[in-house]
């Protein structure tokens, strides 16, 4: 099993997984991303974050949603290991984890782990984000655990 992070695509090996879509309301985050910073939105009525991005609060209708920065660090919530491919295109990556990360401001984010040893994954692991620029247009959030 090997615990290196794949090397960035390049024009000789171009990236060819599905790619995000960004619309209207999370532009922001890809955008943020991007810059290898992390937003979430928050209720400017209740003072919580909420993750996926949308366009309206799902806590009121008279409530606003703001951007603002995150703090990039989690735990890992949930897990699970890919040792076969959940796609074609991920043939090559296997095995990789895909995990539900509990950011420290409260929301719950699916990424994948990178850069550490998938036996050693745990429930509970502290992580903080870390970016994959896979495009000139696109940076994927991905998680690694927080160096002890």
């Amino acid at each position: 099993m090997s615990d290196e992070t794949p090397a960035p695509p390049t024009a000789a090996r171009p990236y060819k997984k599905p790619l995000p879509e960004p619309m209207t309301a999370s532009r922001p985050f890809w955008d943020a991303a991007r810059e290898h910073r992390l937003l979430l939105q928050r209720s400017r009525k209740t003072g919580k974050y909420l993750f996926y991005p949308r366009g309206v609060s799902p806590f009121a209708t008279d409530d606003e949603l703001e951007w603002v920065e995150a703090s990039g660090r989690g735990t890992v919530y949930s897990y699970t290991l890919a040792r076969r491919p959940t796609a074609p295109q991920w043939g090559d990556d296997c095995p990789y984890a895909i995990a539900i990360i509990e950011l420290e401001e409260g929301p719950h984010m699916t990424a994948n782990l990178v850069d550490c040893d998938l036996d050693a994954v745990k429930i509970g692991m502290p992580v903080v984000a870390t970016y994959s620029d896979v495009t000139p247009e696109v940076t994927l959030v991905n998680f690694r655990p927080v160096a002890t």
